[in-house]
């Protein structure tokens, strides 16, 4: 089943079908139903991250220095985490200004500077050029692994002859694929519909193919996690392999790594195209936060096991352990399926970046040259377009001829992880003028180029330069010794220091001269009004109303800028320019002289854009435009005008939400007032009439007493009676009354002592038993815990009871009253609970009946007068107490059918 043939049949079978969902995507977005509209697809896209260096170099990296390689991982991880914040402001501004690429993106901010341009797109094809030799060699090396286990692969390649590497055919048909599906139009900035859609399925595949080998090696070669670290227990070396102080440059070489990633995240032009160019919807970037990072975790979930068990059972070079440990194991499917997986890692990141690089050629270095030679026929035929369209599909060759000879001459010197890591630091050099430009609008031209220059020299210095010393190129006593034997220039030790691995270092001196001059360049330096235009757009790109604003205030007819658009895109691009016009313009109407708006202006520019890049379209609006672009002060007018009249509503919302609130407070305490004035009311009529009624009828007998001195014995022993019985309600209603006056001051005494709960119910029902023998009342009292010792006021504790006992008797059935108290334990506290059988309090009630003022209206519970029977605050002042000595009293529904009255206190301390 590993015949040569079968492989390379499978292979091509596969870019066969990459061919066909490419194709398939292509003619769903021309029906009008995008594939890409999805965010799960915009996220898959973004895993072109994952190359044949995730694939095949995060074991080999895993192998030789444990855990480091998931650094490489956690750095996009958080540059998602940031998505919100610094993507999006991306993605806005190339929507906005129509940018095709990371060069043009740079050169727009910086005054839509050509040169800048440029110069970001040279460096991007040598920083770039190693990591497309990495997934050639990526193919190479597996297909010879493949075809030649349990022999070496370095043994085939020595051999092999240049027609029949494998990997050089396969980079011709990758050349084909991307100049159909990647070049089908001039307009760079419009979406390759078919290509992401192809890039989507590869990621699938490779993840597929990587969770098969992980789960064959992990559940089957060793029956589990366990049995594998069982295994790697025995052996101290691999232990010690997979620990911290194993990455390379100790705690300096993870920030370094981590560093590294997160800034080759937002640099690599591939992961600029798809994250970018690529999305059609801003809120994509949310799915894509959390879906994009559990790729990343899926995908690198089997790669410590893989490596230990490569690494236990020797299987030669780390970067195949994919391949080799299920070549060991006499499987034939499974290793054909990684050679696949491993394929489709390499290819889509080939394909993407052979995209982005060749729209840079094209756009950044070619037509900047074709509009300074103006005796050239295609600038008076309209044969531009076309024109372009080849150069692009000529780029594509070149880019992936120099990619396969930087395999082929140098490639052998570096590991794949050590390539990609190169192309890292290179590409890196990207993000200060990136980043920085975004947020800081001081941020100059001269400063972008003089800090580009100087981090691109310092990278090359101190990585490129070593691997041509490495591959024999140069002599090794450069590395060993430095040039001239200044060991101070030591490209991995400049300036002395030493101890860092070669990756850390290359990034700490090339971001420190970047950076540096950037913003020391930047601070010395006077930008044009362009740039400064410019800037304020970038930095200012997330204010609401910056896309309505126009960026031109010349003027110029519909006709000019008909016959410019005419000649360097076509007449298709240019009627979707104008289709918004009432008439076509010509050199036979009226409507060649008429101005040209502001909007047509702006998209034409932007249509010119997206097929040559923001620099030459600002050259050639600005050749038609009699007048200039607007200049910064008026784009800040406008924005500042727009901001405050936003921030002036926002802070009348703001207020009005404000009043609302007060308002609603305001009227919330108003009825509040209204209600406790009414209870008060309420309340001062009540006490009256019962402070009135006990002295009314004192005053009555007294007076009877005295004009009747020759009363009856009994008579006057009953009137005296009542008068005690009166006097006695005098004085409870006046204590009362004192009680929630000292309540409400705070100065209410308390008597703490340990009191045994149920003794006290027991005493304080005896108390009122006269009262229950009276009405009749049925009285029941169960005691579960005796002794229920609690810390209370023996004396206060009394008065609740009693109230409750009390409050019990008024609201019982009139006809039968029934009435159960109980003492019962429960958990740290002990509860007595009083019980009736009256008609209960509804549960909007419950909490009111301990409001102060407040009497429940229960018409069977009334006097004749129509009042509730006592004065109200029984209830009230039994909480407060209860509260004091930190219980809880409520009111709950009673199993007899009336209230129950529950009453909680903490168990004694001591207990």
């Amino acid at each position: 089943m590993r015949g040569d043939w079968v492989v390379i049949g499978t292979a091509f079978c596969y870019l066969a079908l990459l061919f066909m969902v490419a194709a398939w995507g292509d003619r769903r977005a021309e029906q009008g139903r995008s594939l890409i509209g999805s965010p799960t697809v915009y996220a898959l896209s973004i895993a072109v991250y994952c190359t044949a260096w995730t694939f095949y170099g995060s074991v080999g990296r895993a192998a030789q220095y444990g855990p480091s390689f998931l650094l490489i991982y956690l750095g996009p991880t958080l540059a998602m985490l940031l998505a919100p914040f610094t993507l999006r402001k991306m993605v806005r501004i190339a929507a906005q200004q129509r940018i095709t690429s990371i060069a043009d993106f740079i050169s727009a901010r910086y005054g839509k500077s050509s040169r800048l341009g440029a110069l970001v797109a040279i460096m991007a094809l040598i920083t770039i050029t190693p990591y497309i030799a990495l997934q050639l060699k990526a193919i190479t090396v597996s297909h010879a692994v493949l075809m030649n286990y349990p022999l070496g692969a370095d043994i085939t390649l020595e051999n092999e002859r240049f027609w029949m590497d494998r990997s050089f055919w396969i980079a011709m048909v990758l050349a084909v694929f991307i100049i159909l599906f990647g070049t089908r139009h001039l307009d760079a900035s419009e979406r390759h519909e078919g290509m992401v859609a192809a890039i989507a399925v590869e990621s699938l595949v490779k993840l597929i193919a990587f969770l098969a080998v992980g789960v064959f090696v992990t559940f089957i070669m060793f029956a589990g996690p366990g049995a594998l670290l069982a295994e790697v227990a025995a052996t101290p070396a691999l232990i010690n392999s997979m620990r911290l102080e194993n990455v390379p440059g100790g705690a300096t070489g993870w920030v370094g790594m981590l560093l590294l990633a997160f800034l080759a995240f937002f640099t690599l032009p591939r992961q600029f195209q798809v994250l970018v160019v690529e999305n059609v919807d801003e809120q994509h970037l949310h799915r894509a936060s959390w879906l994009f990072p559990l790729y990343l975790l899926l995908i690198n979930l089997f790669v410590i096991p893989i490596a230990l068990a490569g690494l236990l059972l020797g299987e030669g070079d780390p970067d195949s352990f994919v391949l080799t440990l299920p070549l060991s194991a006499g499987l034939e499917g499974l290793p054909l399926l990684v050679f696949i997986g491993g394929l489709s890692a390499a290819t889509g990141m080939v394909i993407v970046e052979t995209i982005a690089l060749s729209t840079m050629v094209s756009n950044q270095l070619i037509m900047p040259l074709l509009l300074k030679v103006k005796h050239l026929y295609i600038e008076r035929h309209g044969r531009l377009a076309d024109w372009l369209l080849n150069i692009r599909r000529i780029a594509i060759l070149l880019i992936l001829l120099m990619g396969y000879l930087y395999h082929a001459l140098i490639g052998d010197s570096y590991s794949l992880v050590t390539i990609g890591l190169v192309s890292f630091a290179g590409v890196a050099q990207f993000a200060p003028a990136l980043l920085i430009g975004l947020y800081w609008r001081g941020a100059t031209r001269q400063g972008a180029t003089l800090g580009l220059l100087a981090g691109f020299f310092i990278w090359f210095y101190t990585l490129l330069l070593p691997g041509f010393a490495q591959s024999g190129w140069l002599k090794e006593t450069l590395i060993t010794q430095g040039p001239w034997e200044i060991s101070w220039l030591s490209p991995y030790a400049l300036l002395g220091l030493t101890g860092w691995d070669i990756y850390t270092h290359s990034l700490f001196w090339s971001m420190l001269v970047n950076v540096s001059l950037l913003i020391g360049v930047s601070l010395f330096t006077r930008p044009t009004p362009l740039e400064q235009t410019q800037a304020a757009l970038f930095t200012e790109a997330m204010h609401p109303n910056l896309q309505t604003t126009s960026l031109w205030q010349g003027e110029t007819t519909e006709g000019a800028l008909h016959a410019l658009l005419i000649r360097y895109l076509g007449s298709m691009a240019t009627q979707r320019v104008f289709a918004s016009q009432t008439a076509q313009p010509d050199t036979e109407t009226d409507a060649y002289q008429r101005p040209a708006s502001k909007a047509l202006i702006t998209r034409a520019e932007q249509a010119l854009a997206g097929s040559l890049g923001s620099a030459s379209a600002s050259v050639l609006i600005n050749s038609v435009l009699r007048g200039e672009a607007v200049d910064v002060e008026s784009v800040l007018t406008i924005l500042d005008t727009t901001s405050q009249a936003l921030e002036y509503n926002r802070q009348l919302e703001q207020k009005s939400q404000e009043l609302a609130r007060v308002g609603e407070e305001l009227r919330s305490a108003n009825e509040r007032l209204r209600e406790l004035d009414r209870m008060k009311d309420e309340f001062v009529v009540m006490i009256s009439q019962d402070l009135r009624t006990p002295l009314t009828s004192i005053r009555s007998f007294a007076e009877i007493l005295r004009d009747t001195p020759d009363i009856a014995a009994d008579k006057r022993q009953q009137f005296l009676s009542i008068m005690v019985l009166e006097s006695q309600r005098l004085s409870r209603l006046i204590e009362e009354i004192l009680d929630l006056a000292r309540l409400e001051s705070g100065r209410l005494t308390m008597k703490p002592v340990a009191v045994d709960l149920t003794k006290l119910a027991k005493q304080s029902s005896d108390a009122i038993f006269r009262l229950h023998d009276e009405q009749s009342v049925e009285f029941e009292f169960f005691a579960e815990a005796s002794p229920a010792i609690v810390t209370a006021d023996p004396d206060r504790l009394e008065q609740v009871i009693i109230n409750l006992l009390e409050n019990a008797r008024k609201f019982a059935a009139p006809r039968h009253p029934n009435i159960r108290l109980s003492v019962y334990p429960v958990d740290n506290t002990f509860q007595l609970s009083v019980e009736d059988n009256g008609p209960g309090i509804p549960p909007s009630e419950r909490e009111n009946v301990f409001e102060k003022f407040y009497q429940l209206q229960l018409r069977e519970h009334t006097t004749e007068k129509g009042r509730p029977k006592g004065s109200g605050l029984g209830l009230p002042i039994s909480r407060a107490i209860i509260h004091h000595l930190g219980g809880k009293l409520w009111a709950t529904e009673a199993p007899l059918g009336g209230t129950k009255m529950v009453l909680e206190l903490p168990k004694a301390s001591f207990m």
